[in-house]
């Protein structure tokens, strides 16, 4: 018997040209009156954060300013921004940045409305209850923290990024301006862009519901793949294939940040339903020990662990070929399916992804303690379409070197 599954978003979603402008009424509509504001510095200096701020205080707002976003943010700078809330007892909390300043936002909505501390929910479905008013304004088009269920930090003293997922983490409105990425520079829109791509492919090669192997007992935010978490990645793979490219080389190009910023918030109502698999787990103790970019140290393993995973679903992968915009005239199943690695693989090094390990610093010997790490995630390793080892792991790594 085919299992249930769900489809989870943000409360409310704006998406346009210009659609910070809907701020104010959010906030009305909200009943907002003091909002704590999690941003970074660079964005600060970049004045991206003047209009936001003008425009709450324009609607009647007290707005506390939180700078310490940081990439890959920390534990430290987590107890940091939960410490300014504290002190200013925000009745709504809004992330302006990129995922890492919007899961900042949510971790610290999630401590200031249920106390104790981020790591007390570390893990999947441990957070008791809705959290007070989150409002998500990304600056990148990747991550698809504006609607997912996912908060990742970095554990600096264990050397690995630690998530926590709950439907409750999901911001009540999000806001996605393609104008507010005119800025990003192109590294940037290059590691987001991959993630984006990386996030609709393991969402859409994931395990089907049906077979989703969840232990009783259990739960998970993620559900395997279903059919209407396929339709948004589909969508973003190809918004990809065909925007990331000009993105990146035009950073002024409106229509690819535009479908980029499109393709980026598909990719997270896609895999915040679905899930991800080996690519995030290995990715969590590869940038837990060199400090990569998430996006970065996705978009360099993503082809590799999708050589792994092609026998498990062929035709699938076929398909994620076509979306990409590959030629497959006269192919069969299995050649088709290696032109999506192909293809994956040429646009990371057009856009400046490293393509091994080596690259970004990684030594032989630091292998086999990434491959255990990301082993231990079992609500990662059970969304993969085939079946892990820890010998496998170490393989896909030993490529990829």
């Amino acid at each position: 018997m085919r299992t249930t599954w769900t489809f989870h978003s943000a409360n409310q979603l704006f998406f346009g040209e210009n659609s910070t402008q809907h701020l104010a009424e959010v906030a009305m509509e909200l009943r907002l009156k003091r909002v704590l504001l999690i941003t970074d510095p660079i964005l600060v200096s970049a004045g991206t954060v003047d209009p936001v701020h003008g425009a709450l205080s324009e609607a009647g707002v007290n707005v506390e300013l939180f700078t310490g976003g940081e990439p890959e943010p920390s534990l430290k700078a987590a107890y940091s921004a939960i410490g300014v809330g504290r002190d200013f007892r925000p009745d709504g909390v809004l992330g302006l940045g990129g995922g890492s300043n919007m899961d900042l936002a949510k971790i610290t909505a999630l401590v200031l409305t249920h106390g104790g501390t981020p790591s007390m929910y570390f893990g999947d479905s441990r957070v008791p209850g809705p959290i007070m008013p989150l409002i998500c304004l990304p600056t990148t088009a990747g991550t698809g923290s504006e609607v997912s269920a996912a908060a990742v930090l970095t554990d600096t003293e264990n050397a690995i990024k630690v998530s926590t997922l709950s439907n409750h983490l999901r911001p009540r409105v999000a806001i996605v301006d393609p104008v507010l990425t005119m800025t990003c520079p192109a590294k940037v829109t290059a590691d987001s862009g991959i993630d984006a791509l990386t996030h609709a492919v393991e969402a859409y090669t994931a395990i089907d519901n049906e077979r989703f192997p969840l232990p009783a007992g259990e739960r998970s935010v993620y559900q395997g793949k279903n059919p209407m978490a396929d339709i948004f990645a589909e969508k973003a793979i190809g918004l990809v294939g065909r925007f990331l490219r000009r993105a990146v080389s035009n950073g002024q190009d409106l229509e690819a940040r535009e479908g980029m910023a499109l393709a980026g918030t598909l990719g997270g109502l896609a895999f915040s339903n679905s899930g991800v698999a080996v690519v995030h787990a290995l990715e969590y103790p590869l940038g837990g020990a060199v400090h990569c970019s998430h996006g970065a140290g996705n978009g360099l393993l993503l082809p590799h662990v999708m050589r792994f995973n092609l026998p498990a679903c062929p035709k699938t992968f076929a398909k994620v070929a076509a979306l990409l915009g590959e030629d497959l005239s006269g192919l069969g199943t299995e050649a088709a399916a290696e032109r999506a690695v192909v293809a994956v693989a040429k646009l990371q090094a057009d856009i400046g992804i490293p393509g091994r390990l080596r690259e970004m610093g990684v030594k032989q010997e630091q292998l086999g303690g990434f491959a255990e790490k990301a082993f231990a995630l079992k609500r990662l390793m059970r969304v993969n379409p085939r079946e892990v080892t820890l010998e496998g792991l170490q393989g896909i790594l030993q490529a990829a070197l």
